[in-house]
Order: structure tokens, then C-alpha cells, then sequence
């Protein structure tokens, strides 16, 4: 069982949103302030397609087949999560948490987690793998307290 002692950050993230926030209680009553927020314009993937997809010449005489487009969409969800773990580190780097929780959708987490630098994962208490992003922070505060009670 992890608890939310005092000091600890918290990460509540998604592929668009992102908020870091500080336990300035104790695990028994916690009680999560904002420290930062972080956001991006990420449209949906049909509203960033311009254009019909590429056709590329296939192995028969005359024929095309249609190119898939990249889902940007999704890249800029991934390069979302890669800029978030660049800010941790540069938080880790001044010393501005010594533990951290990260919550997330598993798809952002796993996101995360791949672009974290060592300094960041040694800090690292307790993953919990749930969006909390549209809940507000007294809602956050009491999901959590439940979820790091599982173990």
C-alpha cells in the first residue's frame, strides 16, 4: 500500500492534458494543490486530414494502391507524453519533488514511461493506470486516496 505523504507530486495526465499537483497534507486527508497545468490543441485525427490519402504504384500494370496517412492525432498524443517527461526531468533536475505519482489512461502511461529518464523513474512511488484528467481536484484527491489503498 503507497500512501500520499506529504510533499509528494502527483501527475494526473492524458494524451492532451496535464496536471501536476503537490500533497500539502498528509496520507490520511490529503490535500492536492495545482502547480502546474499543461495543455495542447490536438484536433481530432479527420479534422487534420486535408487531402484524399497518397496513391503509390503497386506490382501490377496500371495499378495504385491508396498510402495510409499517419494519425496525427495519436503522434501528437505520444509527442505530448514525451514533452511531459522532458518537464519532469527538468523538475527532478531542480529539485522540485522527491516522489511522484503518475495517473494516466495505460496508453499515456505507457507513453510516459518510455521517454522518462532515470532520475524521474527513481522517483516514482505508485502508477495508477485511470484517466482523472476531467475530475476535479477534491474528486482526484478522493479516487486516489481509494486507488493507492488497493496496493
Amino acid at each position: 500500500m503507497t500512501e500520499l505523504a506529504h510533499g509528494v507530486w502527483v501527475l494526473v495526465a492524458d494524451g492532451e492534458k496535464a496536471m501536476f499537483l503537490e500533497n500539502v497534507t498528509d496520507g490520511q486527508d490529503p490535500f492536492l494543490r495545482v502547480v502546474r497545468l499543461e495543455s495542447q490543441d490536438n484536433p481530432q485525427h479527420g479534422d487534420q486530414v486535408s487531402d484524399r490519402p497518397g496513391r503509390m504504384p503497386d506490382t501490377g500494370h496500371g495499378q495504385r494502391s491508396a498510402m495510409d496517412d499517419p494519425d496525427w492525432h495519436l503522434l501528437a498524443k505520444d509527442r505530448f507524453a514525451s514533452e511531459l517527461s522532458d518537464i519532469l526531468y527538468r523538475l527532478a533536475a531542480r529539485k522540485a519533488y522527491e516522489k511522484l505519482v503518475l495517473v494516466a489512461p495505460p496508453k499515456t502511461l505507457g507513453a510516459l514511461r518510455d521517454g522518462l529518464h532515470k532520475e524521474v523513474r527513481a522517483r516514482i512511488v505508485a502508477e495508477v493506470d485511470k484517466d482523472m484528467t476531467n475530475h476535479p481536484v477534491n474528486k482526484i484527491e478522493a479516487l486516489l486516496k481509494a486507488e493507492l489503498a488497493k496496493g
